[in-house]
């Protein structure tokens, strides 16, 4: 290759917007395919994810190169979170007439969701690090990482796990609702927002303001309630 191209080639590729424009890029590819097709395993998160890294890959570049080319990204996550209250405040009206069921949904949800999965792993042999490192997997990955760590984990790996649930929960979950004749708005929210925390969210989100909202809330709720309650249930077992 002419070394003039060559260069500007370098020039481009390690330019600090490089990763955001193929972080956006790729994920708006992943969505227009997944609108088009409607295909289950073309959820935009998986795609998105699959197509960075294709890149990266191709390009040469290491990932502490490509995190600080995207760390706007992740500033505007937390008000990217936050804005998750828009849709809850919407829908307060719902929310405390559905009260009860609620909190119902949440507490035998959360709990199945993480004795079924250390279950699960106990079953197979799974070693107790791993374990706890798997208990957390329903909740975002911060939130998942400190937790994982305090009872034993490893927080690298739970974030793993985490991502894995999240992609899992939003390419089967809306499919396995209508499976079973899940056509509640509010239920889908609760059940995608407890097993797959944010990503469910973004696919409730699609669903609609009130499947959206539900879906906010449970994450949120399950995200608290596991940092309060998971420490204290290994310790008492332990």
């Amino acid at each position: 290759m002419n070394p003039d191209w060559q260069g500007a080639l370098d020039a481009v590729v390690h330019h600090p917007l490089f990763g955001i424009g193929i972080t956006l890029g790729a994920y708006q590819l992943a969505v227009a395919a997944y609108d088009k097709t409607r295909w289950i395993f073309l959820q935009p998160v998986l795609v998105s994810m699959l197509l960075v890294i294709s890149v990266l890959l191709l390009c040469g570049i290491h990932y502490p190169e490509y995190r600080k080319s995207t760390e706007i990204l992740n500033i505007l996550l937390g008000p990217a979170t936050v804005a998750l209250a828009v849709p809850l405040y919407l829908n307060l009206r719902r929310i405390r007439q559905l009260f009860w069921p609620t909190f119902t949904t949440l507490v035998i949800g959360g709990v199945f969701a993480t004795v079924a999965c250390v279950a699960l792993g106990y079953w197979f042999g799974a070693e107790h690090m791993i374990l706890m490192t798997m208990a957390p997997k329903s909740v975002t990955s911060p939130i998942a990482m400190l937790v994982a760590e305090q009872i034993g984990g490893v927080a690298a790996l739970a974030a793993v796990f985490v991502l894995i649930t999240g992609v899992l929960g939003a390419i089967f979950g809306p499919a396995l609702l209508d499976r079973f004749g899940v056509t509640s708005p509010e239920a889908r929210g609760m059940s995608l927002g407890v097993t797959a925390h944010a990503v469910g969210t973004s696919v409730a989100l699609q669903e609609g303001d009130e499947c959206g909202a539900f879906a906010a809330l449970a994450m949120s709720l399950m995200g608290v309630a596991t940092a309060v309650f998971l420490p204290l249930a290994v310790s008492v077992i332990a």
